[in-house]
């Protein structure tokens, strides 16, 4: 009598289960139905099935105008600020402090009669207009780039420090404009210059690089490359690679080496490293005595760094003026610069998969596959089908 009993119960209950379910169902959407909604969500004007209707920016000042209005915006979501100012109330009211040379900006008529004038001579230029109607005209790229660290160059070169964060790694809370151009290169090609975030190997900066730079006569500067992401110990600091101070009038090999050049050393797996040129120019002669490591410095303890520290000591006579950076990652050159020249193991970062285990080739192999051979050739590319 039990078992029927039970049956009962549990086929009565089923229909009441459903019609609770159906119940609970109809009460939420119609508690959501009559939610209000918050507001509308972003880009939701926008007709994704008509993008040539957009507005074309045409620049990319224009472009980061309009996303800078867009960002300021009140939004009825809590965006990722209104999380932060709330876990630190002084986001967005710190004020960064421009601690580099004074910019003077040349006057615009004076910038459009120098234009003209331009423009004037090279319309009485024979020779340059026949160029440009054969089309064997070319523009020296020493000029263009002279003209354009003349014109915006140097705000550009600040904006891409701030997008690789140069400035919060280096000088925090502060930044400078980089008023100076350098001129860095490892090769006597341009496969092995330093522009501004390109990617070089450590074989290619083995060896300390030729330095240029535009300087006047009886001026002093200060050369440094360091690495604020290569330190293993402390996440804050650097490794200084090399030092020259008390340069003088833009000759680095007669300045005074303060650090040897040492090449980087990207561990195995921690992926692209920044490496980072920073020159300063000085009021005067500057005794460094206390900055000079040992020749050689082979000792990572020595060179722990840190810019910040290194310029409020001698801010007083110093500027930052000339900024260039590349970008490293580990290749087989590293691990001689940890055993040869650190004296030291190389620390790894990644899972390196050992060499397949092959047993001891045999000469009659029994119940094997034709392709049983394959694995004790040397070179990679297999013979299949061939026998």
């Amino acid at each position: 009598m039990a078992l029927p009993r039970v049956c009962a119960t549990t086929l009565r209950s089923r229909p009441d289960l459903g019609v609770s379910n159906a119940r609970a169902f109809v009460t939420t959407a119609f508690l959501c139905r009559r939610v209000p909604p918050l507001g509308p969500m972003p880009n939701e004007d926008i007709d994704v099935k008509n993008l040539e209707s957009l507005e074309k920016y045409r620049s990319y000042t224009r472009y980061l105008k309009h996303a800078e209005e867009a960002r300021n915006k009140p939004a009825w979501w809590k965006t990722y600020r209104s999380y932060v100012e709330t876990s630190d109330p002084l986001y967005g009211q710190k004020e960064w402090v421009n601690i580099g040379l004074p910019y003077y900006q040349p006057k615009r008529s004076r910038v459009v009669k120098e234009r003209r004038e331009v423009v004037k001579n090279n319309k009485k230029n024979a020779e340059l207009e026949r160029a440009c109607r054969l089309r064997t005209f070319k523009i020296p790229l020493d000029r263009v780039h002279e003209a354009w660290m003349k014109s915006g160059g140097p705000f550009q070169v600040k904006r891409l420090a701030v997008h690789y964060g140069i400035f919060r790694d280096l000088f925090p809370m502060a930044y400078f404009v980089p008023q100076v151009s350098l001129r860095i290169c490892y090769c006597q090609d341009s496969s092995g210059q330093v522009h501004y975030g390109n990617r070089l190997t450590p074989t290619d900066a083995a060896a300390a690089p030729q330095v240029s730079f535009e300087a006047e006569e009886g001026s002093l500067w200060t050369l440094m490359l360091t690495s604020p992401d290569e330190h293993l110990l402390d996440n804050e600091a650097e490794y200084i690679h090399w030092l020259v101070g008390n340069i003088p009038g833009g000759v680095v090999q007669a300045g005074e080496e303060l650090c040897h050049y040492l090449p980087p050393f990207p561990a195995r797996g921690t992926g692209f490293h920044r490496y980072i040129y920073v020159l300063f120019k000085q009021e005067g002669v500057i005794n460094f005595r206390d900055d000079v490591r040992p020749s050689p410095c082979h000792s990572l303890a020595d060179r722990t760094f840190k810019t910040v520290d290194f310029y409020r000591k001698h801010q007083d006579n110093m500027t930052p003026a000339g900024l260039s950076f590349f970008q490293c990652q580990w290749d087989e050159s590293v691990t001689n610069t940890f055993h040869s020249t650190l004296n030291m193991k190389e620390p790894v970062f990644e899972f390196i998969r050992p060499p397949v285990y092959h047993p001891p080739q045999v000469k009659y192999p029994h119940r094997q596959p034709l392709r049983y051979l394959d694995r004790y050739r040397d070179g990679k590319e297999h013979t299949y089908g061939i026998y």
